[in-house]
């Protein structure tokens, strides 16, 4: 069976915690990415920051990008990821379950790499490959107030 290792691309560009949203936004652009683990002093993965984050939950709640931290927007969310040796199939039973597009790769607690869909594309079975991108990209619309969010 095919492990993290073998699915993880290793060239990740992370930010730190006291790295500026501005600086995220930066490097996104940069680099023509889309996300970017962010890492505590010690590479110990603590969230991620995505381009969306930026937009909806920095820009458009009126904070300014030059100031809010990434780390700040890492607090509160419970970020999942996978040693080195996790199998694929509990990898793609975890990015499933949690609709997870992106899943930092740790040994001993360190970041080591990122598996994204693209990877798992090239990883794994079509089938399997068919089934994660259903999953994963099943879209929740938006409730009305006091009524549960619908599946799509």
């Amino acid at each position: 069976m095919i492990t993290a290792r073998e699915l993880m691309h290793t060239d990740v560009v992370t930010i730190g915690v006291r790295d500026t949203m501005d600086t995220a936004a930066q490097q996104m652009r940069q680099r023509d990415i889309g996300a970017l683990p962010i890492c505590d002093g010690e590479g110990h993965p603590v969230g991620i920051v995505t381009d969306r984050d930026i937009v909806v939950n920095c820009l458009a709640l009126g904070r300014n990008p030059t100031t809010a931290t990434a780390g700040e927007f890492a607090q509160g969310d419970e970020l999942r990821s996978v040693e080195a040796g996790t199998e694929s199939g509990a990898i793609l039973a975890l990015m499933q379950q949690y609709q997870i597009r992106r899943l930092p790769v740790t040994e001993h607690g360190r970041l080591v790499g990122i598996i994204t869909e693209a990877d798992i594309a090239h990883g794994v079975s079509e089938r399997q490959t068919g089934e994660f991108v259903e999953a994963v990209c099943e879209q929740q619309l938006p409730a009305r107030v006091g009524e549960p969010a619908l599946r799509g």
